[in-house]
This record gives C-alpha cells, sequence and structure tokens, in this order.
C-alpha cells in the first residue's frame, strides 16, 4: 500500500498539496484561525503555559506547530506548516514574521501538479525574530539567537548570532 499525501509530507517526501485529506486539514485550520483572529483580546487564551499569539495570525495546518513555554507571536505573523516547526522557549517573534516550509517543485510541470516537499524549521529558546523577517524551510535557529527586522533567513543561524539582511547574514 502507498503511503498517502498526508504521510508522504510528514516523512519530508515529495507529495501532492492537492490532496482531499490535506485540503480537509487546511479548512479546518482556517475556521480555527478566523475563530482566534475574531475573539476579543480579552477572550484569547495561551495554547500553553503562558504561550500568546497576537491576532491576526495565519497558518496552513497548526498540526505541524509545536510551542514551547512563554512563545509570544504578535501581529500578522504566517506560519505555511507543511513541515514540522519546532519553537523553543521563552522565543519571540515581531509582527509579520513568516515561517515557509513548503518548497514547490522546481519542474515547472510538477509545480503546476501542486508538488512540494516540506522541510522542518527548529526555533531554539530565548530567540528574538524582528518584525517582517521571512524563514524558509530547513532552516535552525540556534538558542539565544536574533534575527534582525526584515531579514531572509535561507541558512541556519549559529546560537547566540544575530543575523541581519537579504540573504540574512551574521552580524
Amino acid at each position: 500500500m502507498s503511503a498517502s499525501e498526508r504521510e508522504k509530507m510528514a516523512a519530508g517526501e515529495w507529495y501532492c498539496c492537492l490532496d482531499d485529506e490535506l485540503d480537509l486539514l487546511r479548512r479546518q485550520a482556517r475556521l480555527a484561525v478566523h475563530a482566534h483572529n475574531t475573539l476579543p483580546p480579552d477572550a484569547r487564551g495561551a495554547m500553553a503555559p503562558d504561550v500568546f499569539i497576537e491576532a491576526p495570525f495565519h497558518c496552513s495546518y497548526g498540526i505541524n506547530i509545536i510551542l514551547g513555554e512563554r512563545v509570544y507571536f504578535n501581529a500578522g505573523c504566517t506560519i505555511l506548516d507543511s513541515g514540522r516547526v519546532t519553537v523553543g522557549d521563552r522565543t519571540m517573534f515581531g509582527p509579520g514574521v513568516q515561517i515557509y516550509c513548503a518548497e514547490h517543485h522546481k519542474d515547472p510541470k510538477l509545480r503546476s501538479q501542486g508538488i512540494e516537499i516540506a522541510r522542518p524549521v527548529v526555533i531554539g529558546n530565548d530567540v528574538w525574530i524582528g518584525g517582517g523577517a521571512i524563514i524558509l524551510g530547513g532552516i535552525t535557529i540556534g538558542d539565544g539567537a536574533i534575527v534582525g527586522a526584515g531579514a531572509v533567513v535561507t541558512r541556519n543561524v549559529p546560537a547566540g548570532a544575530t543575523v541581519i539582511g537579504n540573504p540574512a547574514r551574521v552580524r
């Protein structure tokens, strides 16, 4: 029996995102995100101890996001979580931070058929991601690192490093 598209996605293999099961999961995420984004500010509860996600927020699936304690997302963050996104304790995201796990196929014919691969993102403890930063799939950001506002992270960031620019480079 062949693996489902969801199983291939979770395994980091090429999969087709134009799939009924994945469509249903994305729809469930859209409904949950809409509910979160339209709640009065005082009605938003924490997802884990001291986790806070400002509205508006967007994610593709939600099921692939793992958050540590005391994580904070400022307004306008987007996580396209086709791959697993792991965020360590006490990590803070500025407004408009974007995390993109999906990588579409380079072959135009396969890309038009919805073929993509999911790359995980791992963000350590005590990381600060500045507003408007973009983090691509397959990236690891080490503990205590700082990603400057507007940076585009295309390579791993060592623990304790500060990166800025497009592409982000150690400062």
